[in-house]
């Protein structure tokens, strides 16, 4: 029986792996259309790189902030041993959140 019941609990782990790896990856792909929104956007031409790098993670600061209550840069200092980052850390629920954020702010204003 206790054989049994660790199978089960590995099959539903394993589903709950994959529901977490695929709104991960639809995070992954909103991010790059976020991304290039923002390229299009919200970036002058006569920014430098360093400025433009600022303009990015201002904006996915602006996202952690919203979803998570702190920036990526206090996530690693809360959690410096843990492996990713604090997107890869997040819950299913938290990254359908960050996918319709995402996919919101890159809408133009009517």
């Amino acid at each position: 029986m206790i054989v049994e019941f660790q199978r089960l609990k590995d099959i539903e782990n394993d589903r709950i792996k994959l529901n977490w790896n695929l709104q991960r990856t639809l995070a992954k792909v909103n991010y790059h259309i976020h991304k290039d929104a923002i390229k299009e956007n919200l970036i002058p031409v006569q920014l430098t790189k360093l400025q433009i790098s600022f303009v990015y993670a201002n904006e996915a600061d602006m996202l952690n902030v919203a979803l998570f209550g702190k920036t990526a840069q206090q996530w690693r200092m809360q959690n410096p041993d843990a492996e990713g980052n604090i997107r890869d850390n997040a819950t299913i629920e938290q990254l359908v959140v960050l996918s319709n954020m995402e996919s919101i702010k890159t809408e133009k204003p009517a």
